[in-house]
């Protein structure tokens, strides 16, 4: 392990839908802390249960007031005696307070350039004065070229990360997928873009690992992330075993903790009457599930696609299409290069045909076996890439007091 005295990373993550933002900074965080004695990271999170994560030394939070994202696009406070306006101002308020009290070497924000609503604008602003160094991190596919040129078009995105980032990190190979494909990017953006390749995960170690829940041999595990719209992929999958007595593969549900209670409850009945369905609401440590799993049913979010890939599991690929493409062209995308399976929502809502993709689930090619080449090297390249930046200001550090101190030398004689 090697030291990098004193250096702070902050972290921003937005958080208003699912566990996606959290769980990615959370895994780049104990990356960094396991790679580098004397660094700290601390994340600014909105999400509602950050603090359900457990966090290795030198990993700490700061939460936001929460935001949830409807369905629809559009954003509410969680609480529903505050306006949204003024939950955003204090949002606003606490991360540049944040920022400032923490003082740090390198800000990381993920995926939203200006985060929710413009919030990180001004922290940004004022962290660049403060010669921090600002990352932006995006995730291997954003979303469509037009939705997304739509989206950036009307806040000038473009420009403000042009002035705004000295970096942008990509966490995905550039022969995947390129998120900024089909968007008119000046050449000072391609100059700062870095791919740093998927993020592997591993079975968590700490001390409080434990089993939390018994599970069947030979499972097929079913996971829809945070589960805010994950219970459509859990009703097709349920509708397949019903339709079909023959499929009695082992399934393990896990729902998610932002599922609606009704949608749940649903979820547990429909389970209760099937043999060897096991449902589970919430597990803070889904690789040890999935690293158990003979294969995995999924809709193709980022953290879930890097899970599959770290532990080389079959799976079979339900994307969402609503609000944006992003898990469909991923889907897509890693159809296409052998990696997994995917079955658009239109043929999985078909009970037969989610039942033969089931039944033929099990026997499918694991990842390792298709010819694309997997770099799940994200996580050394960014810790390579912390280094690198932080001995870059330990260099200019000691040339700026050398240069101060050849001035002052320079008064004395005059």
């Amino acid at each position: 392990m090697k030291r990098l005295n004193d250096a702070r990373i902050l972290m921003y993550s937005h958080d208003t839908f699912g566990l996606g933002h959290l769980r990615r900074c959370r895994t780049i965080a104990h990356a960094l802390v396991e790679r580098f004695k004397g660094l700290t990271v601390l994340i600014i999170s909105g999400s509602q249960i950050a603090g359900a994560f457990d966090l290795k030394a030198r990993v700490d939070f700061v939460k936001i007031p929460s935001v949830i994202k409807l369905y629809s696009g559009e954003y509410t406070s969680i609480n529903e005696h505050i306006d949204i306006k003024d939950t955003l101002t204090m949002r606003e308020a606490l991360i540049l307070e944040t920022a400032e009290l923490f003082d740090p070497d390198i800000f990381i924000v993920d995926k939203e350039p200006m985060g929710l609503r413009g919030e990180v604008e001004k922290t940004l602003v004022a962290l660049q004065m403060r010669g921090c160094t600002t990352v932006l991190g995006l995730r291997d596919v954003m979303d469509s070229a037009e939705l997304l040129e739509e989206e950036w078009k009307k806040k000038d995105v473009i420009d403000k990360i042009a002035s705004l980032y000295d970096e942008i990190w990509i966490y995905g190979p550039q022969d995947f997928w390129n998120p900024l494909e089909g968007l008119v990017v000046p050449s000072r953006i391609e100059d700062k873009t870095r791919y740093a390749g998927f993020l592997q995960r591993e079975i968590p170690t700490s001390e409080n690992h434990r089993a939390q829940h018994p599970l069947p041999e030979n499972y097929i595990l079913v996971t829809a992330g945070g589960g805010g719209d994950g219970s459509d992929l859990m009703s097709m999958v349920l509708a397949a075993r019903e339709h079909d007595r023959n499929l009695v593969y082992p399934l393990v549900l896990i729902l998610g903790p932002f599922m609606r209670s009704e949608q749940r409850e649903d979820i547990h009945r429909r389970a209760n009457n099937l043999r060897s369905v096991v449902v589970i609401d919430f597990d803070n440590e889904l690789e040890t599930i999935m690293d158990g799993a003979t294969a995995v049913v999924g809709m193709c979010g980022y953290n879930t696609f890097c899970e599959i890939l770290s532990f080389d599991k079959p799976a079979l690929f339900v994307p969402r299409t609503h609000p944006r493409m992003e898990q469909l062209i991923r889907a897509t995308r890693a159809s296409e290069l052998g990696l997994t399976q995917v079955l658009d929502a239109d043929q999985a809502i078909d009970p037969a045909k989610m039942a033969d993709a089931l039944h033929a689930l099990p026997n499918t090619a694991a990842p390792s076996k298709s010819p694309y080449q997997i770099k799940l090297d994200g996580l050394e390249n960014i810790c390579n890439r912390i280094e690198e930046l932080q001995q870059s200001r330990v260099i200019d550090s000691g040339i700026n007091m050398d240069a101060s101190n050849m001035e002052t030398a320079d008064t004395g004689a005059a």
